[in-house]
């Protein structure tokens, strides 16, 4: 992380973390995005956004979903979800800072800037859920 911040990247506040999880019946899953100095308490989340019991989603269903890698997840890997399995919830700071996202275009060697706007329009387009939530 120190290193992160020794990078002169051009909106540091659309930069995020995402974190891939599942419920308790592996039936639903969810990719948390939030502010990369964020934390997020998993129990804390299930109760204000009503779902079950929530963990990480195995390295498994990470590449069977997503066709991701761990260290790569991305909220454009949403694309990937044939099944439209993934439900992406957005921390609604992004909204009321820049409006920008940083996102991984699937590689997490590069990084691409875009408006908030664009990319809920572009996972609903796709067929998945899109949530803005307070975390």
């Amino acid at each position: 992380m120190a290193e992160l911040s020794e990078i002169n990247i051009p909106y540091p506040e659309a930069d995020a973390k995402n974190i891939f999880v599942r419920d308790d019946k592996k039936r639903n899953y969810y990719l948390i995005t939030v502010k990369r100095d964020k934390k997020v308490d998993l129990k804390e989340f299930r109760k204000n956004n009503n779902t079950r019991a929530l963990s990480f989603a195995l390295e498994n269903d990470l590449m069977d979903i997503m066709n991701l890698i761990p260290g790569s997840v991305t909220s454009l890997g949403v694309l990937n979800d044939k099944k439209m399995k993934v439900k992406l919830f957005i921390d609604k700071e992004f909204i009321e800072s820049s409006g920008k996202r940083g996102v991984h275009p699937n590689d997490n060697t590069a990084t691409v800037w875009l408006k908030i706007e664009d990319l809920i329009n572009i996972i609903k387009e796709h067929g998945n859920e899109v949530e803005i939530v307070e975390i």
